[in-house]
């Protein structure tokens, strides 16, 4: 029997056009979702907050599914943000701080204002890693002080990751539709990895940051986190496009990505294969992802071997982050204006020693190192280098693109290159583990060139048919 619950865009909107289904309906239903296994005693605590407007925006829709109107891409889609993604609206936004827990932004971020102007309802805020794991050295992955310990809903002992910890999970369980999240450095990819949902780090600029809290300017962007490759691509669709307030977005072009979706996409795509760093991967994992590769073989894809190479970000994620971190909090709280938040990180690490209790569970042993050791002036000398090397590296990492002429790499172990250089990367699950945990795969493409990301991934995702459901669904 079809579950709505797990229902993509499509199904929700063929359910609405057929009047077998309200979006008061859909909202209640993920609402009671939530009680049932979120916010109850010991529930998998994704949700940080909805949105009491909810239910009141779901009525207008419903007036004009029964005037009849045009159905905008993503009408009536209940989606969850991460809780560092502003909303001008009686949400809080708070990257799961309680210094920040009174921060009703004044402004809506931009991907949001696309997301509201294609028909979306923004159902609540999603728990993550306290300042997008920039806050301790020893914090749980995702663990916040204003929203505590995320689970994973495959195994509740397990990693759930992070730090878009809440949005995978949300995803995953069938508390929402789909969810958006943030990237630095694995903070979309790796959560949904672990918990078996589709995510999506698009290019450095592809999508706006304007009005996410930041850690740096250099690596951060927002991304889809959905059941499906359709579902991503509908989402980034809406979500990508430029945006005054973010100059890095100069290149970026609204493009429908859901024309590139063809089950038939591996015939002629070159795939590059990389072993690199398989030997410190997980060898059933590891033998999950090897065997993917004659299935796409067989449906008309090249692959070829990549040969090691000695890219490496190596220390420079750090000194970059370290640096840029200041600067962006600074100026971020500073566009709040609003004297019931800490106007700058040093009111930040202020507001939680006066309530370590509730706020320093785990210390804040980053804040510190940043606030004492960084001018929020970029011009640290190792920092400036560090961005002379990442040009190097990009470099690097198209020619390998060019001399193996590949047009993606499947990746059988993880890097951070995508991360440290801004091209996009992806992933999609392929399979379970023997102890039932979602195993997620690795793609990576050129920069802006998430059309043939999308077609292979999407390629794949029919070939495997999987549909993964936490063990409490998975017979539903």
């Amino acid at each position: 029997m079809f579950d709505i619950k797990y229902g993509s865009i499509q199904d929700i909107h063929r359910a609405y056009k057929a009047k077998r289904l309200t979006v008061r309906e859909l909202v209640l239903i993920y609402l009671s979702r939530i009680a049932e296994i979120d916010k109850c005693e010991g529930g998998l605590n994704s949700v940080l907050e909805i949105n009491p407007d909810a239910l009141f925006i779901a009525d207008v829709l419903d007036a004009k599914l029964r005037n009849n109107e045009d159905i905008p891409p993503l009408f009536g889609i209940p989606i969850l943000l991460k809780d560092n993604i502003n909303t001008a609206d009686r949400l809080h936004t708070s990257a799961g701080s309680v210094a920040l827990a009174d921060n009703y932004a004044p402004y809506d971020a931009h991907i949001v204002k696309c997301l509201r102007k294609a028909g979306a309802i923004i159902l609540g805020k999603a728990n993550m890693i306290e300042f997008a794991n920039y806050m301790s050295d020893n914090m749980p992955l995702g663990y916040s002080s204003r929203g505590g310990q995320t689970l994973n809903p495959y195994d509740k002992t397990a990693n759930p990751s992070g730090s878009s910890t809440g949005s995978a999970v949300a995803v995953s369980a069938g508390l929402c539709a789909v969810a958006v999240g943030t990237e630095t450095c694995g903070s979309i990819i790796s959560p949904s990895q672990v918990n078996g949902i589709v995510g999506i780090k698009p290019t450095l600029g592809l999508l706006s940051r304007h009005g996410i809290i930041p850690i740096s300017f250099t690596f951060d962007t927002p991304g889809p986190m959905t059941r499906t490759v359709a579902d991503a691509a509908i989402l980034l669709s809406i979500m990508a496009g430029s945006d005054d307030k973010d100059p890095a977005t100069f290149n970026s072009k609204q493009t429908n990505y859901t024309q590139y979706l063809d089950k038939d996409g591996l015939k002629g795509v070159r795939i590059g294969i990389s072993r690199m760093f398989v030997e410190n991967a997980n060898e059933e994992k590891t033998a999950i992802l090897e065997n993917i590769i004659p299935i796409m073989q067989k449906h008309g894809a090249d692959c070829i071997e990549l040969p090691a190479h000695e890219l490496t970000s190596g220390d420079k994620f750090g000194a970059i982050m370290s640096n840029e971190f200041k600067c962006g909090i600074n100026n971020y709280l500073a566009s709040l204006n609003s004297i019931s938040v800490p106007k700058n990180l040093q009111e930040i690490i202020l507001f939680n020693q006066n309530h370590a209790k509730e706020a320093l569970k785990y210390g804040q042993s980053t804040l510190i190192n940043v606030q004492n050791n960084t001018s929020g002036t970029l011009t640290e000398p190792d920092y400036i280098n560090a961005i002379l090397k990442r040009e190097e590296i990009i470099k690097g990492f198209d020619s390998i693109f060019t001399d193996n002429k590949v047009d993606v790499i499947f990746a059988l172990a993880g890097t951070g290159l995508p991360a440290f250089t801004g091209f996009p990367s992806m992933t999609i699950p392929v399979g379970m583990t023997k102890n039932n945990m979602p195993m997620g795969s690795y793609w990576i493409a050129r920069r802006y060139d998430e059309a043939t990301l999308l077609k292979v991934t999407y390629a794949v995702e029919q070939l495997l048919g999987l549909c993964l459901k936490p063990e409490f669904d998975s017979g539903s």
